[in-house]
This record gives C-alpha cells, sequence and structure tokens, in this order.
C-alpha cells in the first residue's frame, strides 16, 4: 500500500507540473516559439538512418542537370587566360538543331576557352568523341536515319572546375548508346583533377567509396539477371572488369551543390543506355 500511495504522489505532482507548464505557455511564451518547439517523434526510431536514393533517382537527377549553362556563381575569371577573351571560360562552338529525311540533330558542343595543355586535351577529346561524329552524320548522306544528341553541364565549386558532356546516339536499327565524358580542371594549379583529389576535398575514404562502388554494381548486375530470367535483353555487368576500380576512373565530375559522381555510362563502348551512377551529397 505504501508502494502504491508514492505512485499516487507522484503522478499527482507530475500533471500539477504538466497544468503549470501548459499555463506558462499559453501566457508567457509567444506564438512564434510555441510554433518553432519540437516535439519528439515517438514514430521514428532514434537511430533511424536518412533513407538513400534509388538508382532511377539519381539518374533522374543526373539527366536534369544538362542545361548547356556555366555556372560560376560570383566567381572572377578575369586572370584566367582564354583562347577567346570574348567568350566565357566554357561555351558552346556549335548549337545545331536540324532535322532531314536522313537525321535528326540537337547538338550543343561546348569549348573549354583556357589557354594550356590540360584544356587542350579535354577539347581533343571532346573533338574525337562528339565533334566527329557529327560531321559524319552531317556529310554521309547515304547513312541510316540517325538521331543524335549532345548536352552538357559545366560547375565551378571552389577552384575546380567541372565540366560533363552526354549524348544520345540512335543509327538505324542498332540499339540507343548513352555516352558520358567528363572533365575536372583545377584553374588554380592548372592541372587535371584526379579522383582520388575530389575523394580527399570531400573527406571519403578511397576504401570506402570503391566498397560502395562495388554495392552500387552488383546490385545492378542482380536485378538485370532477374530481367534476363524473365525473358528480356539486357547489358551484361562484368563485375570483374578494372573499370570500376578507383585508379581506372574517367568519368567523375562535381555538380552544382559539391555533390561528386561518379558515372559508368556502358553506352561509351557499347550500343546501350545503360549506366550506374555513385553519388556523394
Amino acid at each position: 500500500m505504501k508502494n502504491m500511495k508514492i505512485i499516487y504522489i507522484l503522478i499527482a505532482i507530475f500533471c500539477v507540473l504538466a497544468i503549470i507548464a501548459g499555463i506558462y505557455a499559453q501566457f508567457f511564451v509567444s506564438e512564434e516559439d510555441r510554433n518553432n518547439v519540437i516535439m519528439p517523434d515517438f514514430n521514428n526510431e532514434p537511430n533511424d538512418e536518412i533513407k538513400e536514393k534509388t538508382q532511377e533517382e539519381i539518374k533522374t537527377q543526373f539527366t536534369n542537370l544538362f542545361t548547356n549553362t556555366l555556372n560560376l556563381g560570383e566567381y572572377d575569371t578575369s586572370s584566367i587566360q582564354k583562347l577567346d577573351n570574348t567568350k566565357e571560360i566554357i561555351y558552346s562552338a556549335y548549337d545545331i538543331v536540324e532535322q532531314n529525311e536522313n537525321y535528326e540533330l540537337n547538338i550543343h558542343l561546348p569549348v573549354i576557352n583556357i589557354q594550356g595543355e590540360v584544356p587542350t586535351s579535354f577539347n581533343n577529346i571532346t573533338q574525337t568523341v562528339f565533334a566527329n561524329k557529327a560531321s559524319e552524320i552531317l556529310s554521309n548522306q547515304n547513312a541510316n536515319y540517325t538521331i543524335y544528341t549532345v548536352d552538357y553541364a559545366a560547375y565551378r565549386n571552389g577552384d575546380i572546375l567541372s565540366l560533363v558532356i552526354k549524348s544520345t546516339l540512335k543509327e538505324g536499327e542498332n540499339p540507343q548508346r548513352v555516352i558520358v565524358q567528363s572533365y575536372n580542371y583545377n584553374m588554380t594549379t592548372g592541372e587535371k583533377v584526379e579522383i582520388a583529389d575530389l575523394l580527399t576535398q570531400k573527406n571519403i575514404v578511397q576504401s570506402d567509396c570503391q566498397a560502395k562502388i562495388t554495392q552500387v554494381v552488383e546490385k545492378a548486375a542482380q536485378e538485370a539477371q532477374i530481367l534476363v530470367q524473365s525473358g528480356y535483353s539486357v547489358y551484361h555487368r562484368d563485375l570483374s572488369s578494372q573499370m570500376y576500380q578507383l585508379a581506372n576512373l574517367s568519368t567523375y565530375f562535381l555538380g552544382p551543390n559539391g555533390e561528386l559522381y561518379i558515372v559508368f555510362a556502358y553506352g561509351n563502348q557499347n550500343f546501350t543506355s545503360e549506366m550506374d551512377i555513385v553519388l556523394y551529397e
């Protein structure tokens, strides 16, 4: 009985304190402060983690980047030696929107307008991968009907300038290809930025990044295998390929808010639109 009395007394004290707190909040706390009070969420576990984006969500986010613009923020480029002083450090050198009985083109081909060996090497790759294909399509009137698009996005994060180019290519009856190239340039040192540099900048441990790449690709391979068993023809990922090793990565860049994209665009070498993307936000 004594223990029960103590419990009743404690309950009564708690109720009185609750009433006093309610009265105080009603008369002495502003409405704005009451609205800003964060109530505990008893439906969530304290250790709940933020749900990671799916590959579908990441790919949609990636696709939406390509607005054919350079995003510098307030960065002053006046000290950068340009190839053409009348243009920005990245600009669209060719804008071709044309359609006839042989082809359909929607091309926005960027140039890195900076003097130096590294920007020149980047521009040479763009010429080889994208510009030469456009020239081939325009000059070959006997080719199968071809649909070709090229778009880009460029971002400045600190001293790092990132440019990513994406094209889609559909030639005749061949499957559509999606081709992606990226370039990362340090505007202070004039050097190419390696993936290791970006991981260090974002405080990402290399072994952790390698593990995340493996996880993403293995999951994609498992999902593809399910489709194969259902009778679909899908791209086969070779999980033992050296392309997935950090030392061999070639397509990576920093997005508009400094997020790191690592892209495996299988259409770079094959007739496929398939890709896997590792994202650090």
